[in-house]
């Protein structure tokens, strides 16, 4: 593993350790450093502040998880992976979502559910030729539903379980497929 990463997980594991007993916004830099022993200097080598930092632990701690391997087939076996690991650091999660200004993780996880949605249209419309603006859209809507639930779950407590929010999500995205199918069909059997 190379040293920058090493020195990184570092900083980011004692950005974890603060917001276990303080609000995100309240931490500043110079607590981290003394959280994790190393000085400003080398914080600012790695990180340009603490949101940019956040974003490093989303991306390598959740955004990974989401995308590896990412498929049409196994996309709510991803999500409950990425679930499973925010309900285990839900302080971190719930901390971090709540801060203001930051909404990277939000960004993320929409650039990446909307590529995956698009896929999945084009993968049930073979033959049907739906157009690529209502691809688009449809795309972006649930796109934005699965990730305000996601996100929405992860503010409030994350009450529900992982197995449960993945459950309720893969539902919706089935049933509205089978709805999209059969109006598809009753329209062209008029």
């Amino acid at each position: 593993m190379p040293e920058s990463f090493i020195t990184k997980k570092a900083i980011a594991v004692a950005l974890k350790e603060l917001m276990k007993h303080k609000s995100f916004d309240k931490i500043t830099v110079a607590d981290i450093t003394k959280q994790c022993g190393l000085n400003r200097q080398t914080f600012y080598y790695h990180f340009q502040d603490k949101y940019e930092l956040v974003n490093w632990i989303y991306y390598n701690e959740a955004i990974v998880i989401l995308t590896t391997d990412l498929s049409f087939d196994n996309w709510s076996d991803r999500i409950l992976d990425m679930l499973q690991v925010m309900k285990k650091e839900s302080y971190f999660y719930e901390n971090a979502l709540r801060s203001s200004g930051d909404s990277e993780f939000e960004r993320y996880l929409l650039s990446f559910s909307k590529e995956l949605f698009v896929s999945i249209i084009h993968k049930l419309d073979e033959g049907y030729n739906i157009q690529n603006d209502d691809i688009e859209f449809i795309a972006q809507f649930y796109s934005f539903g699965i990730v305000g639930m996601i996100v929405s779950w992860a503010k409030n407590g994350m009450a529900a379980s992982p197995e449960s929010m993945t459950s309720h999500l893969k539902n919706l995205v089935y049933d509205s497929k089978m709805f999209a199918v059969k109006r598809y069909m009753d329209k062209n059997d008029s």
